[in-house]
């Protein structure tokens, strides 16, 4: 695997806080590719989401009372260029140790994606989403 981080995701408890936090407080602008369920904002050769807390651990086949020690709210992202390569890299972290949280299947947003959690229970997605492009030196880029 590429040591290589795409996207973080916030899960948060008001999804519209959040987002005037960043926005308006922090002054980050938000993506167009934002919806009412996440939005989105470009922090570098990276992306930050906010997610609602609760999908975000249903997301990752966690239980958040159960989890709570290995879930902090939490996911960090790892997108690959091609569909095949979220198989291939849950396969190796698999091997490497990881616990398979999620495996892979299609999304609900038109993407291909699993989660694993790594030996200290850190959770990663391992996704392909085919309205962001990965550029030659690995950063994800948002539509415009």
């Amino acid at each position: 695997m590429e040591p290589r981080i795409s996207l973080v995701t916030l899960g948060v408890a008001d999804l519209a806080r959040a987002r005037r936090f960043y926005e308006e407080g922090l002054g980050w602008p938000v993506s167009s590719s934002s919806t009412e369920s996440i939005v989105f904002f470009r922090a570098g050769g990276l992306i930050v989401s906010l997610y609602d807390l609760e999908v975000l651990a249903k997301d990752a086949n966690l239980d958040r009372v159960k989890d709570a020690r290995a879930f902090g709210g939490i996911a960090l992202s790892h997108n690959v260029a091609e569909r095949g390569g979220v198989d291939r890299l849950l396969e190796e972290a698999r091997a490497a140790g990881a616990e398979v949280l999620k495996p892979a299947h299609d999304t609900f947003w038109g993407g291909y994606s699993g989660c694993f959690a790594d030996p200290d229970g850190h959770v990663w997605e391992i996704a392909w989403n085919p309205h962001f492009t990965l550029a030659e030196d690995g950063s994800m880029r948002l539509p415009e």
